[in-house]
């Protein structure tokens, strides 16, 4: 599905020089190459303070913890999605509340949102799944609305742009209040075990989550409040400023890389290419395609047998999972996601796809699908 290695080997004097800068200074916590790092993806991003921590989790719940949310307090985030955006929510003992997606996008439903807003609800988290930007204007303008918060799940679309209907463009993760994006390897930018960062251009909510990362405090020893310990170590830091310019040509790789999937599976009734939010700039964290005319199962079993991975991401929606189950919803309540866990499929995506192997995914897959 990711081809790290051999990614590396056109980096390996960058990334091994970073790493052996931060061995020779023995800085190996919160030393020189993490504040470079943070420089260098406040830079490229445009968002006034990135802080980076331990993973993307962490940025999530150091994000809702840096709201002030309380017990009780709900927020809304899409079902279709990996768990860590609603184990957030819960572990701070707040609401989840879950809303559908859209068919083709696969990305929040600004209308379910609507509808899921109660006088309880206190901020919303935009998934921007497989690589794309959620509705984000229309979903700025309903959080305003109704004075909510909003923080973006962008941690499978870092580089991805978004252009509001007044020309506008914005990167993934500095649109709403807070943006929280993951370094894990198989990312767009990713590092060499775990790391985040969280996003924001407030200065108040940049100066409160930057203490609740650091045990709740900004003098050491001194302790204003309940925090956690969470921040992203010097190697992984030295390792992602080594890929971040290197950044822009990974994008432009997977999208040639989805061009020959679109161009393959484009009129093929049984196969459906991954929508396009007309807003939003596609960086292809993962390339999902919707097999509506056959058995999604039988497909991924075949193409595993001739050694090409391919996922099901995600295969049971939030509001089904065992962990989640809440009284409140039943199966049924959230048709597209629950279809869309039924047939998704995503194929390999990743930096190194050359055209030998592209050719040989795609003419697998459209044999598979007419077994």
């Amino acid at each position: 599905m990711v081809d790290l290695r051999s990614q590396y080997a056109h980096i390996k004097a960058e990334i091994d020089a970073g790493i052996q800068e931060v061995i020779d200074s023995a800085a190996f916590i919160k030393g020189p190459k993490v504040k470079s790092f943070q420089e260098h993806l406040e830079a490229y991003t445009g968002a006034k303070h990135v802080i980076p921590v331990g993973n993307g989790t962490d940025a999530l719940q150091i994000a809702l913890m840096g709201l002030g949310l309380k017990p009780g307090d709900e927020v809304i985030t899409p079902t279709f999605t990996f768990i860590a955006t609603a184990e957030v929510v819960a572990l701070l003992g707040l609401t989840p509340v879950v809303v559908d997606v859209n068919w083709e996008t696969m990305n929040m439903d600004v209308e379910a949102v609507r509808r899921a807003i109660t006088p309880r609800t206190k901020a919303i988290v935009p998934v921007h799944l497989f690589g794309q930007c959620a509705d984000m204007e229309a979903l700025m303008a309903l959080a305003e609305e109704h004075q909510l918060y909003v923080v973006e799940d962008a941690c499978q679309a870092i580089g991805a742009r978004y252009t509001f209907s007044n020309g506008e463009t914005k990167q993934a993760g500095t649109i709403g209040h807070i943006g929280c994006t993951s370094f894990f390897p198989s990312k767009n930018l990713g590092c060499y075990g775990d790391g985040g960062a969280i996003f924001t251009n407030d200065d108040t909510l940049a100066d409160r989550m930057q203490a609740i990362a650091n045990h709740g405090c900004h003098v050491r020893y001194h302790h204003d409040e309940v925090g956690v310990n969470s921040r992203l170590d010097s190697i992984q830091a030295a390792i992602l400023d080594a890929k971040l310019p290197h950044l822009d040509a990974y994008t432009a790789a997977r999208q040639r890389a989805a061009a020959y999937y679109d161009k393959a599976f484009a009129n093929n009734e049984k196969l459906l290419i991954p929508g396009r939010d007309p807003h939003s700039t596609h960086v292809f964290h993962q390339y999902t395609l919707r097999v509506v005319g056959a058995d999604r199962d039988q497909v991924r079993e075949g193409l595993a047998e001739r050694g090409i991975p391919a996922m099901i991401y995600y295969p049971v929606p939030l509001h089904q999972q065992k962990a989640y189950l809440d009284p409140r919803y039943k199966d049924g309540d959230f048709p597209v996601a629950e279809r869309l866990a039924a047939c998704v499929l995503s194929l390999p995506m990743h930096t190194e796809l050359d055209e030998e192997q592209l050719a040989f995914i795609t003419s697998s897959v459209l044999e598979l699908i007419n077994i």
